[in-house]
């Protein structure tokens, strides 16, 4: 198994992500922090380095998720296999709130998903509320 993730598959994967964190959906050319390519299901787990199993992340996703894999679904308090970038379709499992600021989990993976990677956390929605204002949110599907 690699050690790193190339530069190649760096760009790869940011570019199919459309340079957009593709847990919380914050785009890296406003975020103060470098973005990862991070593995889905983590090479601790198994996980391998194959683009299938490659995601773009923000710090704070990536170092929340670590080598998570599922969490619980705070409402039914069963365990859900988290988001996964690959097989699941964003829409399909979140939407926005009212307000634009707030994601919603629609299915036992996305709520789970929510949760325990806290797509919510305030400093992602403090963000969020000034690209809003500024005409750069929510991002396009």
């Amino acid at each position: 198994m690699a050690e790193f993730i190339s530069s190649k598959i760096k760009t790869i994967v940011a570019k199919r992500a459309r340079h957009i964190c593709e847990y919380c959906r914050t785009p890296s050319a406003f975020s103060s922090s470098k973005f990862s390519v991070e593995h889905i299901i983590p090479r601790a787990n198994g996980g391998s380095d194959s683009l299938d199993n490659l995601a773009y992340a923000c710090q704070g996703c990536n170092n929340i998720k670590f080598t998570k894999t599922e969490a619980l679904d705070p409402e039914s308090n069963v365990p859900a296999p988290l988001f996964h970038p690959r097989n699941h379709s964003w829409a399909e499992h979140f939407c926005w709130d009212a307000s634009l600021l707030g994601i919603i989990g629609l299915t036992p993976i996305g709520r789970a998903t929510i949760q325990a990677l806290r797509l919510n956390r305030d400093e992602v929605c403090n963000l969020r509320l000034v690209l809003f204002l500024i005409g750069e949110h929510p991002p396009q599907n």
